[in-house]
């Protein structure tokens, strides 16, 4: 077999997870990805297995790889399945994996390190200091802050978690909600999505992008926005449309955006995110650490190979 290994994290990040492909006895190709559609239409016949990232698998690239090549199987290293055509996938018998839950402690920590890097002006005052000036800008706290979690799956919950700690409420809007873990950890549902923006300090986004969340967060959705709200995206830039919270920024409809990911990745020097005000941008780092890292290889590789010795005995 031969397996083509896109994902540049796992690339990029020594442990055991190297140890682990490497003995697999196949032969791996590493590139680095994400890949578009066009690079991987021009190789897509050489592999019997792709273990990726965040790669454009559409149509095209399904149907030519199984139709005039050898593919069989896609484990994603990762959790969102947005950037394969499923139904390509089923339609050419071709087998798909991801990770859920890997992420969870690992995103849900980069949501504090970007909300408190914001709301005690780390960023701005690490900046100052280094231009030679002494000057002491005022923070806020996030004890008794509100803090409205959209989407309350796996990532969603280690957010919920942390939030209490900080002492700060919760509110959460969900299509599928957890009463039991509401209970348990003393939050409410709100039961429609205006309400629920209406009335929190922060907006933190966990839901996966599909056609029901692309675009979510537009013009009209911020027009029922608590005034000075700061959101937060580390699930896909799609949910959210880019140009209305520039907007929003622009004439303090809200205070802040933080962001994680983006339409194009790498991001582009000329995109309108970088010079926009009140704006924290990471480069899709969220799920980045040395631990996660091996923990979300080892997972990927393990579906490879359940999913090798499932095709073999079929």
């Amino acid at each position: 077999m031969k397996i083509l290994l896109t994902s540049t994290s796992f690339q990029d990040t020594p442990g055991e997870h190297h140890d682990l492909i490497n003995n697999l006895g196949y032969e791996i190709i590493k590139m680095r990805g994400p890949l578009t559609e066009e690079k991987l239409i021009n190789i897509i016949t050489d592999f019997d297995c792709l273990l990726c990232g965040d790669d454009e698998i559409t149509y095209r690239v399904i149907e030519k790889g199984s139709k005039q090549g050898k593919l069989k199987i896609i484990s994603k290293y990762g959790i969102g399945l947005d950037k394969i055509d499923l139904d390509a996938a089923k339609k050419f018998n071709i087998i798909i994996t991801n990770c859920p839950g890997v992420n969870k402690t690992t995103v849900a920590e980069h949501v504090f390190a970007l909300i408190l890097s914001f709301v005690k002006n780390i960023v701005k005052e690490d900046n100052i200091l280094k231009s030679g000036r002494w000057e002491r800008l005022i923070g806020n706290d996030l004890s008794k802050k509100t803090l409205g979690v959209l989407g309350t799956g796996n990532i969603g919950k280690e957010v919920i978690k942390r939030a209490l700690a900080f002492d700060m409420k919760v509110v959460a809007f969900d299509k599928f909600p957890d009463h039991n873990f509401a209970n348990k950890y003393g939050f409410i549902y709100e039961n429609s999505f205006e309400n629920f923006l209406k009335n929190i300090d922060f907006l933190t986004i966990h839901v996966m992008l599909n056609e029901e969340t692309r675009n979510l967060i537009n013009e009209d959705s911020i027009k029922f926005i608590k005034k000075n709200c700061i959101i937060i995206n580390t699930a896909r830039s799609e949910i959210i449309d880019q140009k209305s919270v520039i907007n929003a920024l622009n004439k303090n409809l809200i205070s802040g955006y933080l962001c994680d990911v983006f339409n194009t990745e790498p991001l582009r020097p000329n995109d309108p995110i970088i010079n926009a005000k009140n704006v924290i941008i990471t480069p899709h780092i969220g799920s980045r650490t040395y631990e996660n890292v091996v923990r979300q290889g080892i997972y990927a590789i393990e579906n490879l190979i359940k999913s090798i010795n499932e095709y073999k005995e079929n």
